[in-house]
């Protein structure tokens, strides 16, 4: 099962806000945390009094909270990788490992007296998975994250991710990739010039970013990198649907009730005899056969134009479709609206047989 998360840093914030944050998150149906736990500057005692503060109101709220660390803080706190107490009273259920190990530390990791999920770094093309595969680890323990990146054009390239994902299906671990809000204003680190995982996110809108990686098939949670995310946000990825693309569309003043209804209640699917043109959804023409389609805006049809057929086009009247390239109108199609332009991309993840929607895009 797929979840939603935010991501607080107890070092550059304070608990009450924090909180707050965590609180509002949840109302929309947030269950994930990711913290940091790579420096311990400053007063560890308070940093560390801090982080339970949080993990445990957290908690409360029934919130899954994974804690990424590297080497240098086990080193400072004297923690061993065979003996996870120190984690398991912070009250963390996972911890992150940022840098890896040999592949049998990680394999024995997962076999942990508490229970706690350890996840690895996703953003490597080597052998690092296999590895640890090869150690016949706990599976059900074992999941994976990618990294955020800080730096403008530092993200992952598409073709990386696609193949860094992969490998973590292959094996059917849970994965997770982190989306950069537009409205936050700090993260881990002093820079940030957004906090994606994929370059090509770095400044789109939070939820056209959450679209593609569940488009993906290949990402089962979604976190939100930097700190704090505006409600409008959050309310935007609680309301995307997961199982299925839904596209947001601006849709034309002529367009009629019928056409809307069409768009927004009627469901869809990619029918299967493949047009390089347009995506079918045919099924509207059969239901609402013998009703009036008025011909109304009937200007020439530009990719992600969402198109119904008028009357003009007899048996075809009624019919919806998604244009894959600009073409030429006869007048026999009405457009009724547009999908909006930061996500027609997503458009091409469509695929014969696939189930999508619509909703209005209100500005």
């Amino acid at each position: 099962m797929s979840k939603l998360g935010i991501s607080i840093y107890p070092n550059h914030s304070q608990v009450e806000e924090d909180k707050q944050y965590i609180k509002l998150a949840n109302q929309y149906g947030f269950d994930r945390i990711f913290t940091c736990l790579l420096s311990m500057e400053g007063n560890s005692e308070e940093i560390i009094a801090n982080f339970k503060e949080t993990i445990q109101f957290a908690k409360k709220l029934g919130m899954e909270v994974i804690c990424d660390i590297n080497p240098r803080v086990f080193s400072e706190l004297n923690i061993s990788y065979h003996e996870l107490s120190f984690f398991h009273e912070l009250g963390v259920d996972g911890i992150r490992l940022d840098l890896g190990f040999t592949g049998n530390e990680e394999a024995l990791m997962t076999f942990n007296p508490f229970h706690l999920n350890i996840e690895i770094n996703m953003s490597n093309a080597t052998n690092y998975l296999d590895n640890i595969m090869s150690y016949r680890p706990n599976q059900k323990r074992l999941i994976g994250c990618h990294n955020f990146y800080p730096h403008r054009y530092s993200g992952l390239s598409y073709d990386f991710f696609l193949k860094c994902s992969k490998k973590f299906k292959q094996y059917g671990l849970r994965t997770a990739a982190f989306v950069s809000s537009q409205a936050a204003s700090f993260g881990p680190w002093p820079i940030m010039e957004g906090l994606p995982t994929l370059e090509m996110h770095r400044t789109l809108p939070i939820d056209v970013q959450a679209k593609h990686l569940y488009a993906t098939n290949l990402i089962d949670d979604v976190i939100i990198s930097n700190a704090y995310a505006s409600e409008a946000e959050l309310k935007q990825l609680s309301s995307i649907d997961k199982e299925k693309l839904v596209f947001t569309v601006d849709v034309e003043q002529s367009t009629t009730e019928l056409e809307r209804q069409i768009l927004f209640t009627e469901p869809h699917f990619y029918r299967g005899d493949v047009s390089e043109y347009m995506i079918r959804s045919t099924q509207s023409r059969v239901k609402f056969k013998g009703e009036s389609f008025p011909v109304h805006h009937t200007r020439d049809i530009k990719r992600g134009d969402i198109i119904i057929e008028n009357d003009l086009y007899k048996q075809y009247a009624g019919e919806l479709q998604i244009a894959l390239k600009d073409m030429e109108n006869s007048g026999k199609t009405n457009v009724v609206g547009k999908i909006r332009e930061e996500e027609q991309f997503l458009i091409d993840y469509l695929q014969p047989w696939d189930k999508f929607g619509f909703k209005e895009n209100r500005k």
